[in-house]
């Protein structure tokens, strides 16, 4: 048996990856969280807290612990990262490069970690985007993304961590946190629900490639464990929707409920990247992983999940 640590394994992509490891039947599963107690994990899941002041030698004896690890933590999300810039690099930066650090020096079988596939690139010169797409990121989120990676292959080329990066398209689906400044899909669901005006930027909105969160979670298991070391893998579904192509499938189900939506369009925003679809031809040559979701039956169905459970979660 595998020990597989997975950082932020209590957010909603990193739940959903902890239920695919637990699918593969040879690991076991221990989840890093900065909460005293998660609840939520499936059972033979261990959990340990590690607070944002977590220590050298605690990070160390989960590390030593573990044969692979998974990092999906990240203080920040895109929007915040524009009001707040140097926050941003200030509580990311110092402490990937420090769990890179100490994670250099245990034998670990892989290292996955998780940079951004909707924001590292910046504006599209050729659609669908390959990893060798020039990376030019026109917000503060995507630009520490990427510094994040060059310390990565700083460390798989110095120390030979086994580092893979992930780059992953925009996650959709069922439980996913609304109004985080991230996630125009359960956003504009909760907006609906909750009767609030929803907004475009330009007519139609920005182009994004969505990709359900179990397809992404069996792709992040797929790069740990078939991904090369010292490779960057994108992620996506290799479609784009519009936001404007998004409301036409959920107004008419909003509809049905009896509610009534409100459309604004506003001017574009000269930080939108106006397209982003990402082409996953090498992770699937690397690994076989390859999407297998209809978005338009996953859209619908994280629509009644969230009908179903909204009022519940109090959101």
């Amino acid at each position: 048996m595998l020990k597989t640590c997975v950082i932020g394994g209590t957010g909603f992509i990193g739940r959903a990856v902890v239920e695919e490891l637990l699918l593969l039947g040879n690991r076991e599963v221990l989840v890093v969280g900065r909460e005293e107690a998660a609840p939520f994990l499936p059972p033979g899941v261990h959990y340990v807290q590690h607070p944002p002041e977590a220590t050298a030698e605690l990070l160390t004896q989960t590390l030593s612990n573990s044969d692979e690890v998974i990092d999906l933590a990240y203080a920040t999300v895109p929007q915040t990262s524009f009001t707040n810039p140097v926050n941003d690099i200030l509580v990311n930066v110092p402490e990937a490069v420090r769990l890179f650090e100490l994670a250099a020096r245990q034998p670990l079988r892989k290292f996955v970690w998780i940079s951004s596939g909707g924001t590292v690139y910046g504006p599209a010169q050729t659609v669908p985007l390959t990893e060798e797409h020039p990376t030019n990121p026109i917000s503060p989120y995507g630009i520490t993304k990427l510094a994040i990676e060059k310390y990565a292959h700083l460390y798989y080329h110095i120390s030979q961590m086994p580092i893979v990066c992930v780059r992953p398209a925009n996650a959709f689906g069922a439980g996913q946190r609304v109004y985080a400044g991230q996630g125009f899909i359960g956003t504009a669901i909760a907006s609906l629900l909750d009767g609030r005006t929803l907004s475009l930027f330009g007519q139609e909105g920005t182009i994004r490639d969505y990709l359900h969160v179990r397809d992404m979670a069996r792709g992040i298991v797929a790069a740990l464990v078939s991904g090369q070391p010292g490779e960057v893998y994108n992620m996506g579904s290799g479609q784009g929707y519009s936001n404007r192509k998004v409301l036409e499938v959920l107004l008419p189900l909003a509809k049905a409920h009896g509610l009534s939506p409100r459309i604004e369009v506003l001017p574009e925003r000269p930080f939108d990247v106006k397209i982003n679809i990402l082409d996953s031809t090498k992770l699937r040559e690397h690994t076989g992983w390859q999407p297998t979701s209809s978005f338009e039956q996953d859209l619908h169905r994280t629509w009644e999940w969230y009908w179903i459970n909204y009022q519940r979660l109090g959101q």
